[in-house]
């Protein structure tokens, strides 16, 4: 939705300068009249003040849990003003003076506040002129912050048990105002330089290495942190804590540590390797080097989501940070590569080159993802991360599908509404739109336009078409001699036929044109292909669940299609920028698939026998394909089914061809549409159809099950195939893998929790163990140790499944108590609550009993509070259970009614109605006609 403007000027180009004279007229009145007024009503700042240079002054007390600061700013005025407005959240500012140089006396400021809109205003008696430079010096004091944002307080017990208590900060989106007063918005980019107090027992950690170090008493030592670079808000960091660390430096000198509390620095080896790579590759691949001298990677004891980029000093959460080799399972090293990969790739995309505001944030995000894939692929090829990008573009597909989602580019003004846009969207839908783009231009040119877009950029703000506008008309300088310049301004591979040059277009690919199709409206296309002959007709429209089809008829998109025939596996291609089209092939053929590897975000239905020629190849030569290809038709036969363009018997039909699938990518696929489907049918305590449905997915996998090893054996790829199989057998009750589970489990037990299990089928184990109350015990014990602190994840789930309500509700409780299960885990502790048959009213009623708690602990429009919204009502389907959900968001403020994730739960608890009043019946015909 798009938020109530304030009352103000009409929309157009002068509305930064109209709102700027409404605030200066507003402060004007303020101080002529009623001299309580707040001078400024925009969410944000106003432009006439900015900031150039910062110098911070921080002074944690560990013990009393609050902080002093003093805050210095340089600032220039641009627009003459008696009221200097900036961001301040829960500081209690004690004095403010405005300086102007040239010896003349600084000007006591009065402060007032605007607690709704995070803001400060410094009254001056005399105004300040525009075009002058300015001082602003702010003393203030305030609490160390109990949830995960601002300048916030964490603890971690030692080895024998000692509470130990840190201070750390997250700043990004809008909390770098909860630690200092500050101009809190990304295009407000300033150099920084900071001081810290702490006690010497201590080491403090900034964004830059410390220049020097100065004891102001016995107990007290100041450090002085080098200036940083031009840079925003959201990005300071600085730590109070007593870490240990270790080191190396990178082949382009830059000095890269790992910090982590003193206990786990043995864990700490992979991510330091893992990180000197990452480095190494971006530096080269951008052509731009990194522009610090060091870059720290600390892991926290306390961290809301996975990691955060701070320039210099990234922070991560202990389980996206530490692998312990003997313990951590294969997916565990994916992950922590994938998220330094992720991190490092920021200090370019988002650090030097920035969103001017929280609209275009998948300009950060989006390509922060994307380029995980790129670097790991090149630094780590035996993670083959390419086997994991298409579940992400399928992940971004389920929410985008729904009438709830919103563009890549969105406008956002306060901070609940900025929080909601980390999401799936700009993460994951960001990244495959940028691989489609990739592939549409060839990954050189995509490569030469995003270096052009870094260089040209670097230390500023930017906006989506700077990014394209960097990507039009581009030659890569690499290589020329097999690249030409094309007439139409657009570079082609001169070694490639002229029939395949890479797109079939007819005027000069107008990038921007494209793009903008795909960042500023929601959704994605459904391509509908039918042949006749050898003309192939194409036509596009929204793909979109359970809503009126009038509400999409305004949707187009610039497709770059690929295809591959029966004929000929050369990848075709064609720009459709049109609603309906006509590709002719060369000759007839027995089938085509459209959207090669799953490279392009859009869906495909085949109408007429396209569908039946496609299940026929799979069925007697599924190998002619990609596995990527395998699995993108798994997911579409399935998502054609969710708006009623398919009979769900023919999804059923294409499903059977699994039994003799190995790969990695179409098995998870196949697992990932089945298991929902029964999860559904499981609620509905319908004991038949449950237990043959249950039984058809066993027997779908069974052979491959009973194929794996009970070991670390393999690739990385195979060994996380046979950790989700072990796992999906062993929940589901498929006995040989119980009883394998069980006598594994005994083992461990009487072994005291010493022997050592496989990494991989440890989760498996310890989820069938889990079943017994003895077992539970057992292992919510060997939770609480040090010694299994980087197998806490998978206890917890384990502990999840247990068919105790008891039990379920204590998980939940500590959860959010946070001694012995850290706060940080309660959202997806409640979400595997949820998912068990025996927890699923429980985790609803923690859920609306809990509700002030949540937003108080994790805030509105938080990752953690969508996920555990829309977690905890995924498998709803019933129009009772939807009933509940309106009235209990329905009774909250306005603010927490309208979150976008209460708006996704309600649809998908609608389409999960439609689903199953269209489809339950048809299913148990299905399945009662095929036995495997």
């Amino acid at each position: 939705m798009a938020p109530r403007r304030r009352a103000g000027p009409p929309p157009g180009p002068s509305l930064a300068v109209a709102a700027g004279l409404v605030g200066l007229l507003s402060a004007a009145l303020a101080l002529g009249g009623d001299s309580t007024a707040f001078p400024w009503q925009g969410v944000r700042l106003p432009k006439d003040v900015v900031p150039v240079r910062y110098h911070l002054v921080i002074h944690p007390n560990l013990t009393s849990l609050t902080f002093a600061g003093s805050t210095t700013i340089e600032v220039t005025v641009t627009w003459q003003t008696s009221a200097v407005v900036l961001h301040s959240k829960h500081l209690r500012i004690a004095r403010a003076t405005v300086e102007a140089g040239h010896g003349r006396p600084a000007q006591e400021a009065r402060v007032v506040e605007q607690q709704a809109l995070e803001q400060v205003a410094l009254l001056t008696a005399e105004p300040l002129r525009a075009g002058h430079n300015y001082t602003l010096r702010i003393q203030y004091q305030a609490n160390l912050s109990e949830s995960f944002r601002g300048f916030y307080k964490s603890t971690y017990r030692t080895r024998e048990g000692e509470l130990r208590v840190l201070a750390a900060t997250q700043f990004e989106p809008t909390a770098a105002r909860m630690a200092f007063p500050c101009f809190d918005e990304p295009a407000f980019k300033a150099r920084f330089s900071i001081k810290i107090r702490r006690e010497p027992k201590h080491l403090a950690l900034s964004n830059m290495p410390i220049v020097k170090s100065v004891n102001v008493t016995p107990w007290l030592v100041e450090d002085h942190f080098d200036t940083t670079v031009k840079m925003s808000t959201y990005l300071v960091a600085f730590i109070v804590s007593d870490f240990k660390s270790i080191s190396k430096i990178t082949s382009h000198g830059v000095k890269i540590s790992v910090y982590t509390v003193p206990d786990k620095i043995n864990q700490a080896d992979y991510a330091l390797d893992a990180a000197v790579k990452l480095l190494d590759f971006y530096e080269d691949y951008f052509s731009i080097p990194y522009p610090l001298p060091k870059q720290d990677l600390a892991a926290l004891p306390d961290f809301q989501s996975g990691a955060m980029e701070n320039w210099g000093l990234t922070t991560y959460r202990e389980s996206a940070l530490l692998y312990d080799p003997e313990k951590s399972p294969a997916s565990s090293k994916l992950w922590i590569t994938m998220i330094i990969a992720h991190e490092l790739a920021h200090q370019w995309f988002g650090n030097l080159v920035t969103m001017e505001w929280w609209n275009d944030l998948w300009l950060n995000e989006g390509f922060a993802k994307f380029m995980e894939f790129v670097s790991v692929s090149v630094t780590h090829p035996e993670l083959r991360v390419e086997d994991y990008f298409l579940r992400r573009c399928f992940d971004a597909m389920a929410v985008d599908a729904l009438n709830s989602s919103h563009a890549i580019s969105t406008a956002v003004e306060d901070p609940a509404q900025i929080l909601e846009m980390f999401d799936n969207v700009s993460y994951e839908k960001g990244s495959c739109v940028l691989n489609m783009l990739r592939d549409y231009l060839t990954a050189d040119v995509f490569k030469a336009g995003l270096v052009q877009y870094l260089q040209k950029y670097s230390y500023q703000n930017t906006k989506n078409e700077d990014l394209w506008n960097s990507m039009t008309s581009i030659c890569p300088t690499v290589g020329k001699d097999k690249s030409e310049l094309q007439g139409d301004g657009f570079c082609r591979s001169s070694q490639q036929s002229s029939s395949s040059a890479h797109w079939t277009n007819r005027e000069t690919p107008d990038v921007r044109a494209m793009m903008d199709t795909w960042t500023l409206q929601k959704g994605f296309p459904l391509v509908t292909v039918t042949v006749r002959g050898k003309n192939v007709h194409l036509r596009q429209e929204r793909y979109v669940k359970g809503v009126d089809a009038a509400l999409s008829a305004g949707y187009l998109w610039h497709i770059p299609l690929t295809y591959i025939t029966s004929k000929s596996d050369a990848v075709e291609r064609f720009l459709m920028t049109t609603k309906a089209d006509v590709i002719i092939l060369p000759e007839e053929v027995e089938w085509v698939k459209f959207n090669v590897d799953m490279n392009g975000y859009y869906i495909v239905h085949y109408e007429d026998d396209g569908w039946d020629r496609l299940i026929n190849l799979l069925k007697e030569n599924h190998t002619a394909i990609s596995s990527n290809d395998r699995a993108s038709l798994v997911n579409s036969v399935f998502q054609l089914v969710s708006i009623n363009k398919l009979s769900v018997s023919k999804a059923f039909d294409l499903s059977l061809y699994l039994k003799y699938e190995r790969q990695i990518m179409p098995v998870l696929q196949g697992m990932s549409e089945l298991i929902p489907i029964y999860r559904l049918v499981e609620r509905r305590d319908m004991d038949g159809t449950e237990k043959q449905l249950k039984e058809y997915i066993v027997n779908l996998f069974k052979d491959l099950i009973d194929k794996q090893s009970w070991s670390d054996e393999g690739s990385v790829s195979e060994r996380f195939l046979r950790h989700s199989l072990l796992l999906f057998a062993c929940v589901h009750r498929y006995q040989p893998c119980v009883d394998k589970a069980e006598g594994y489990f005994t083992e461990w037990q009487k072994s005291n929790g010493t022997l050592s299990l496989p990494a991989d089928v440890k989760t498996a184990v310890y989820a069938v163990g889990a079943q017994t109350s003895e077992g539970w015990d057992f292992l919510l014990s060997k939770y609480r140790l040090h010694s299994f602190s980087v197998e806490r994840d998978n206890i917890e789930w384990a502990l999840s499944l247990s068919r105790s309500k008891d039990k379920l509700q204590w998980l939940m409780d500590e959860g959010l108590r946070g001694d012995i299960i850290r706060t940080q885990d309660l959202p997806h502790i409640i979400v595997f609550v949820s998912k068990n048959p025996s927890g699923y009213h429980l985790a609803w009623t923690f859920l609306k009993e809990n509700w002030e708690k949540f937003v108080e602990k994790f805030e509105l429009g938080s990752n953690s509070i969508a996920a555990i919204v829309t977690g905890v009502t995924s498998r709803y389907s019933t129009r009772s259970q939807l009933a509940q959900v309106k009235e209990f968001f329905g009774s909250l403020d306005e603010k927490s009614a309208q979150l976008r994730c209460v708006q996704q739960a309600i649809e998908t608890i609608e389409d999960n109605i439609q689903w199953m009043d269209r489809n339950l019946e048809k299913v148990e015909t299905w399945l009662q006609n095929n036995h495997l």
